[in-house]
């Protein structure tokens, strides 16, 4: 009678035996997969990076770099390419897009987290969640069809394209994405901390303003930069409503250009191994050298240990 009994135990070890050699050929299966998954994105992105580089700095051949980054004068068919105005005109539309952006931003994120009641923060939520998704060009046409004219007719211009036009767009493009994210990081703050607030006898603004909100700065401002860098990096709604010309526009209703607006209105007119063609790699590698700062940024301003 033992025989059997042992011959079961025999097929259970066995069984339990295989099971395990499943579970680890899995577990291996998908580490290999992840870690390939991972090396490929590393290498697509490093060879993006040496590709755009490598074209761009082809550029200080025939051009210096104080003519390229200090020169204002963007004149391609007299060997003149001087991207100070893109430059200037890019980290100004930024800076205009921030301060009127966040203000907003922070105060429906604010609003929402802190203030709607449940059945409010259930139709908001979503709202600006399809507002993330909409794609840009819809705001590039809104801004082209309704707001340009508005711009006109109020300001008494003859054109309205210009940095007003375009940072009034980039805005509303980016103002869903800066205030869900903000919202997001005011609502993992942790209500022990309000409730402590309030047994001291701080009133609901005190609370927020210097409880909440110093808690939250960190995923706040993480929700700013990324907010800033897709402004940056933004192309078909700035083409729109910006004017497309190498000038500086610093009163805000003169058409100017910006680096995103300049490389696609020029790219497909130019060949490839020529002076013109390395100076869009260039301005182009200035874009993500932009972007690859403000990554950074948000990587440091992240507590340790998330």
């Amino acid at each position: 009678m033992a025989l059997p009994a042992e011959h079961v135990r025999i097929q259970h070890e066995q069984m339990k035996t295989k099971q395990w050699r499943m579970k680890y050929m899995k577990n291996n299966a998908f580490r290999y997969a992840c870690l390939v998954s991972a090396l490929s994105l590393g290498v697509a992105l490093f060879s993006i990076v040496i590709f755009i580089s490598q074209t761009g700095f082809l550029v200080f051949k025939d051009v210096s770099w104080k003519e390229f980054f200090f020169s204002a004068t963007w004149e391609p068919f007299e060997e003149k390419y001087g991207a100070a105005v893109f430059i200037a005109g890019t980290l100004y539309l930024t800076f205009l897009t921030l301060i009127m952006c966040t203000p907003i931003a922070l105060a429906i994120a604010i609003f929402i987290a802190e203030m709607a009641p449940n059945w409010l923060k259930n139709i908001m939520r979503p709202m600006l969640d399809l507002l993330v998704g909409i794609p840009s060009i819809v705001y590039g046409f809104l801004g082209l069809t309704i707001l340009i004219p508005f711009i006109r007719e109020t300001t008494g211009t003859l054109v309205g394209d210009g940095f007003f036009a375009a940072a009034l767009v980039l805005t509303m493009m980016v103002l869903p994405t800066v205030a869900r994210i903000s919202d997001d990081a005011i609502c993992a703050v942790p209500q022990h901390l309000r409730e402590a607030g309030y047994a001291l006898g701080s009133t609901k603004l005190q609370v927020i303003t210097r409880i909440v909100l110093p808690a939250a700065r960190p995923g706040i401002l993480t929700a700013i930069i990324l907010g800033m860098t897709r402004a940056i990096g933004e192309t078909m709604a700035v083409v729109m409503v910006i004017g497309n010309t190498a000038q500086f526009g610093w009163d805000l209703l003169t058409p100017t250009s910006v680096l995103t607006s300049n490389i696609v209105m020029q790219i497909t007119n130019v060949q490839f191994d020529s002076t013109w063609n390395y100076a869009l790699y260039m301005m182009a590698f200035l874009l993500l050298f932009i972007s690859l700062v403000l990554i950074i940024i948000i990587r440091q301003l992240r507590p340790k240990g998330e």
